[in-house]
């Protein structure tokens, strides 16, 4: 392959970019320059938004893809539909009969959301190979808690039938004020996240359409044929849609990778040549010495700790059929997470090559530019069908999750103890309605607070782990210990987002460390201090537990 011809590029400036919101569209904007640059790649004479709409193949191998994707979704959303009078077991855990293949499919595939697609190739273009093994690593850690923390919570689920993470909370520690805690935490970093969902695919699919699809239509489109399925089988139909998306995401992305290495002269030559001209490509730092030990150990707390306490995790552990069934998913989660994980990353990588000065957020652009470069159209065209399937395979799922949560934690425990299971299916039905149309409308006209919220979903769900562990192991706390260590960790979070604490306090490390710290420390004093005077208050002052509604 000629040097000069591999090295034809465009430049792309960085937008500025002043708050969460501007950010986030700057990057699906980048992502649409990217596939604006895959069609006029492959049809140079495709018309631009405003003009009669050319259909190039990329397009037109999508929107096939697309129609099909969705029709196998609904068929198999029928096919798995809650029969009249099922149980809240049924609805929302799939009767607890998830076996191996269908929960690891449900585990990988709501996890991998798009950024799969899109995102970690941007990051390997911005940091370098280092990303992969920090990703690699730190979700191999996660996969952990499948075996370890995922069968004692089953046990317990099944032994008292829980359905929520609220109900096991709440039946591993007395009083209301920690079942509540536990609900709004992980509602308030659950909900911003699910309306990104639709956001990031109502933008994907206009870009990639050039606008033939507005962004409106796209993603009420794509939350409609969600919430067919969802209503009618619940978790069941969650979990078969998820092994096809599952597949389908897999299978594209080896395809992108072993075309898109084929098209720079293979493996071999194009990173021994970047391996000469930019080393630090290949650095266990990356770009700029981005990884610090201390940035490499918080992101590797980051994962194991924050990726079972999305709710639509946890309950997947509720949902299980057996032990081996979860430790079968331990070990193959990291085994395919680890195959998977390489091919954007090197992907964005090569991009150095075709594509040297993308800039911030343009970077995003660079799965679609090396595809539309080196991958026939009509990969092209499929491989962001596979990125549409990430979005709303973590979308069914926390639609789901949340239903449940609103279902049992606040309309079954607070307004109708006596509701039938039949009822709370009923309920958690229009719970999946109303927060899919909440979700879309917050995803048409994004408030900022709901966009930095989402930023930080991360490390506000990490904060739970200590105390959820701690609960599920029998860790001698009280209540009001729980209930401080929570607030208190997302406070200190809510210190380092918005400036009150100064950067230097966190020492190098991200902020969820010291934060972590802070949740410990008052978990491990209580424990130590924790005397015969009841699990509900402690040695706490009595007056500071009637302020958290915690009883004598």
């Amino acid at each position: 392959m000629d040097r000069g011809d591999w090295r034809e590029c465009c430049r792309v400036g960085d937008p500025s970019l002043g708050s969460p919101r501007r950010e986030l569209v700057a990057g699906f904007a980048g992502l649409g320059a990217g596939f604006d640059r895959c069609a006029s790649a492959v049809d140079p004479d495709s018309s631009l938004p405003g003009e009669v709409i050319a259909m190039s193949p990329t397009m037109l191998v999508a929107l096939l893809g697309l129609v099909i994707y969705l029709l196998a979704l609904l068929w198999l959303g029928y096919s798995s539909r809650t029969p009249l009078g099922g149980s809240a077991d049924d609805y929302f855990l799939a009767d607890r009969k998830l076996r191996s293949t269908l929960l690891f499919f449900t585990l990988i595939a709501t996890n991998f959301s798009a950024f799969f697609f899109l995102g970690f190739a941007g990051a390997g273009y911005r940091i370098g190979l280092a990303y992969y093994p920090m990703m690699a690593l730190g979700t191999g850690l996660a996969a952990l808690s499948f075996g370890t923390l995922g069968c004692r919570v089953r046990a317990i689920s099944c032994e008292h039938g829980l359905i929520t993470p609220s109900e096991l909370i709440g039946q591993r520690l007395p009083g209301e004020a920690i079942r509540l805690v536990v609900f709004v935490v992980m509602t308030l970093f659950t909900l911003p996240y699910l309306a990104l969902q639709p956001l990031g695919a109502g933008y994907l699919l206009e870009t990639l359409t050039n606008g033939a699809i507005p962004f409106p239509v796209g993603a009420t489109v794509l939350t409609v044929a969600i919430v067919v399925y969802v209503v009618g089988g619940g978790m069941n139909a969650v979990a078969k849609t998820d092994v096809l998306q599952g597949v389908l995401m897999f299978t594209l992305m080896l395809l992108a990778f072993v075309a898109v290495a084929h098209g720079v002269g293979g493996l071999t030559q194009v990173n021994q040549l970047l391996q000469q001209e930019q080393p630090q490509l290949f650095s266990g730092a990356g770009l700029n010495n981005f990884f610090t030990p201390r940035i490499w150990f918080s992101y590797l707390l980051l994962w194991p700790l924050c990726l079972p306490m999305f709710p639509q995790m946890l309950m997947r552990f509720f949902a299980a059929e057996d032990d081996r069934s979860l430790k079968q998913s331990m070990v193959l989660y990291p085994l395919v997470a680890g195959i998977l994980f390489i091919c954007p990353v090197l992907i964005g990588v090569w991009g150095h090559g075709a594509f040297p000065d993308l800039i911030g957020r343009a970077a995003d652009q660079i799965m679609p530019l090396m595809l539309a470069r080196f991958a026939p159209s009509w990969l092209t065209g499929l491989v962001m069908v596979g990125a549409l399937a990430a979005f709303m395979s973590t979308l069914d799922s926390q639609l789901l999750a949340l239903s449940s949560m609103f279902t049992r934690d606040v309309y079954r425990r607070y307004l109708r103890p006596e509701a039938s299971l039949s009822e709370q299916v009923r309920v958690g039905q229009m719970a999946v309605v109303a927060l899919a149309v909440a979700g879309l409308c917050i995803a048409l006209r994004p408030p900022e607070a709901i966009l930095t919220l989402a930023t930080h979903a991360f490390s506000g769900l990490a904060i739970l782990f200590p105390v959820m562990v701690g609960a599920v192991y029998g860790l001698r706390c009280s209540a009001l210990a729980a209930v401080l260590s929570v607030l208190c960790g997302e406070f200190v979070l809510l210190g380092f987002a918005l400036q009150w604490l100064p950067e230097p306090f966190a020492a190098g490390f991200l902020p969820l460390v010291p934060a972590l710290m802070v949740s410990l420390m008052i978990l491990g004093v209580d424990s130590a201090l924790f005397s015969g005077r009841g699990r509900e208050g402690g040695l706490w002052p009595s007056a500071l537990r009637r302020l958290i509604g915690i009883g004598e």
